[in-house]
């Protein structure tokens, strides 16, 4: 790799360290902007659900419009956005102002995210070469979350308004860096039809239903009926949208994509390892914070082991990839996961931090082998015209697993009276359930490839 390849790659891993750090320095911030601008819990959880929300809605569109329309053009662009959005955040007065800010902030992160992954794709060649560049650029969004942690509590004690600053300085970085060091791409030939409006509407419309539909989940006091009909809605509109893509000239989503048994089994592993992290890092914060009584920075040191996959990911995660393969390296992260959220389940009211330190660490290292590998098999194979929609579609499955996973572990705090020790115990059984199964998933591949006659 040259120093200009070296340079575009570093742009990218800081627009996604710059992604997993805002997300980070956020959640340490909640209790504070609660106080501060005086939210209800119910309201200023709204300000993680409107991001979650649309990203994940968008994400799809998102990565096809890189496609589409030019991967550098858009991830400039919705860099851009995102910078000014994350700015208008910080200077929030009221509760929906900063809801607000945050969907659009979802949205724009929704558009650059894929676009900057396609970038990688599709300028560095499939093998080892793009292997690496993958893993750098998922160790990088790993690093990015565990710092942010620590950076949000620190930011916090000063002016919870600093979490909104510190990205928009960052991305304002990145974008000169962006335009000087990422090539210009030329607008692709769509000549065989114009823009898919329908499979749009209808694809983004049921990914948003889906989703708020999933959110609900969390506060299940407020009544099923909203719940099921978001559900009926993003179902009935999901189905609108293969009715719309079978039939449409030039298809926002080839849906042929999904005959790929390794792009589904990616994609369904990555869901399910979001989502029993995202669940765990939820149960384990609020134990923290509640049964022990430990402050928010001291809570963000003691998750700041699980950014050891930062230094793994680029380093060792390729080696084992080279030796072992993708798929056996997930497996390993899967089953390393499942380790540390079982020693976990052995809580109580006193238990020291040593007692707690392998479980971070053990998470560190499931994320080296499981997060990149991951974002490799998702895009392995798939051709360079649709490496945008190969990202949207990882990233529609990370963020959708996160949501299902903070439901399914708010939901069951909420049921079984979340300030019990008992209640959290309870409810650290479903990311460990979520793992497993993405094991199962990623071994079902590993059979499938055993079976396979070799030429």
């Amino acid at each position: 790799m040259g120093a200009r390849a070296w340079g575009m790659l570093i742009v990218l891993c800081g627009a996604i360290f710059l992604e997993g750090i805002d997300v980070a320095m956020l959640n340490v911030a909640l209790p504070t902007i609660r106080e501060d601008l005086g939210m209800s819990t119910g309201a200023v959880s709204w300000v993680m659900s409107a991001y979650v929300l649309a990203y994940a809605g968008f994400m799809l569109l998102g990565g096809r419009t890189a496609d589409l329309l030019g991967r550098r053009r858009m991830f400039v662009f919705w860099l851009a956005v995102f910078l000014v959005f994350s700015g208008l955040g910080g200077f929030a007065t009221e509760g929906w102002m900063l809801i607000v800010a945050r969907f659009v902030t979802g949205a724009s992160a929704a558009f650059m995210t894929p676009a900057g992954l396609s970038v990688i794709t599709t300028s560095f060649a499939e093998g080892p070469q793009r292997n690496r560049a993958l893993l750098f650029y998922a160790g990088t969004a790993a690093g990015g979350f565990s710092l942010g942690l620590v950076i949000g509590g620190l930011l916090t004690a000063i002016d919870w308004r600093l979490v909104f600053f510190v990205p928009v300085a960052l991305a304002a970085v990145i974008l000169a860096l962006a335009l000087a060091l990422i090539p210009a791409d030329g607008r692709p030939d769509r000549a065989g039809g114009g823009f898919d409006v329908a499979g749009a509407i209808s694809v983004t419309g049921s990914m948003l239903l889906l989703v708020y539909g999933v959110v609900r989940l969390e506060h299940p006091a407020r009544g099923w009926g909203w719940t099921i009909a978001a559900f009926a809605g993003g179902t009935a509109l999901l189905l609108a949208f293969v009715a719309v893509e079978r039939r449409a000239v030039a298809p926002l989503v080839r849906l042929g994509i999904l005959r790929s048994g390794a792009l589904v089994r990616a994609n369904l592993g990555a869901m399910l390892f979001a989502g029993s992290f995202f669940g765990f890092q939820f149960v384990a914060v609020f134990y923290l914070q509640e049964v022990r009584g430990w402050s928010t920075l001291e809570t963000s040191f003691a998750l700041l082991a699980v950014g050891a996959d930062a230094v793994l990911a680029p380093t060792v995660t390729p080696r084992l990839v080279d030796r072992f393969g993708n798929l056996r390296v997930i497996l390993g992260g899967m089953s390393s996961a499942a380790l540390a959220y079982a020693l976990f389940l052995s809580i109580d009211a006193d238990t020291s931090y040593p007692v707690m330190f392998p479980t971070m660490l053990l998470l560190g290292f499931a994320f080296a082998m499981a997060y990149g590998p991951l974002t490799i098999a998702a895009t392995d194979g798939i051709d360079e015209d649709e490496q945008g929609l190969a990202g949207g579609l990882l990233y529609t499955a990370f963020q959708f697993g996160a949501a299902l996973g903070l439901s399914a572990v708010t939901a069951v705090l909420a049921g079984g009276g979340g300030s019990e020790l008992g209640g959290f115990r309870t409810a650290l059984i479903v990311p460990l359930v979520g793992v497993l199964l993405g094991a199962v998933v990623t071994a079902q591949g590993l059979r499938g490839r055993d079976r396979a006659p070799v030429a």
